[in-house]
């Protein structure tokens, strides 16, 4: 389904064809000395523009299926480390490695150490005169993720006890998962390049201030509306198009 922004931008888009083919109506008394309202720069301008939107369409699929791969890929992780630094413990490793891997642990799951404070207690702690800065425990970026992961894999690594029986916990097939979750990142971001870049293309050509689109519909209005007048029906034709910058 359409995000409402991609959605704005067709409309935006279908408004300035319905704009072209009134204009084109109003035959010999439409002509304009701005080279950039005369029919001719008009029927580019929306041809270009139709042209912008496929690519950003053409663009997407691969964009949000790379997403999903990547985000179902992940899924699997919260349960994984769990089990993994249960593992690790029954292992009899040390005590402060069972704390180091519980740190990385979190940090993979965007769990918090402590809870985090209510606004009561925030207000009680300033009233004495204390600080209240908290860190955000959350660092459920993909490349925190996967770089946490990937510290979470060579603790467990150097502790000779780990050695599961679980072909899914050891740390062959551990290091093997890591890359495949780091493939799926780097095809979102192999992706997003011709999407940002398509995406660009059109912004400009739509909603720049100087000859985009929009602002070139409004120059249309402004112009039908000085030949006709304000209460003309070739003006009410056109006035109630709506024309938005989408962001």
């Amino acid at each position: 389904m359409a995000s409402t922004s991609e959605t704005g931008h067709a409309k935006n888009v279908a408004n300035f064809d319905e704009l072209l083919a009134f204009v084109k109506g109003y035959g010999a008394n439409y002509n304009p000395s701005k080279a950039s309202l005369k029919l001719a720069a008009l029927q580019t301008m929306s041809n270009n523009a139709k042209n912008a939107i496929n690519a950003v369409n053409s663009a997407l699929p691969a964009y949000s299926n790379a997403v999903a791969a990547r985000e179902a890929g992940f899924v699997p992780l919260r349960k994984l480390t769990t089990r993994i630094i249960n593992s690790l413990k029954a292992s009899n490793s040390t005590v402060q490695v069972d704390e180091s891997a519980r740190t990385l642990v979190r940090k993979i799951q965007g769990t918090r150490a402590t809870a985090k404070k209510t606004d009561e207690e925030k207000a009680v702690a300033k009233a004495e005169g204390k600080e209240t800065k908290e860190i955000s425990s959350s660092q459920m970026g993909y490349v925190n993720r996967l770089d946490n992961f990937d510290k979470f894999i060579k603790l467990v690594a150097s502790v000779s006890q780990y050695n599961p029986n679980e072909a899914e916990l050891k740390v062959a097939t551990l290091t093997n998962m890591y890359n495949q979750l780091k493939a799926l990142n780097a095809a979102v971001v192999t992706a997003t390049t011709p999407l940002s870049n398509a995406r660009i293309a059109r912004n400009e050509l739509l909603y720049a201030a100087n000859g985009g689109m929009v602002a070139t519909a409004l120059d249309i209005k402004l112009y039908v509306k000085s030949v006709f007048g304000g209460t003309s029906p070739q003006y009410k034709q056109i006035s109630k198009l709506a024309f938005k910058t989408v962001k």
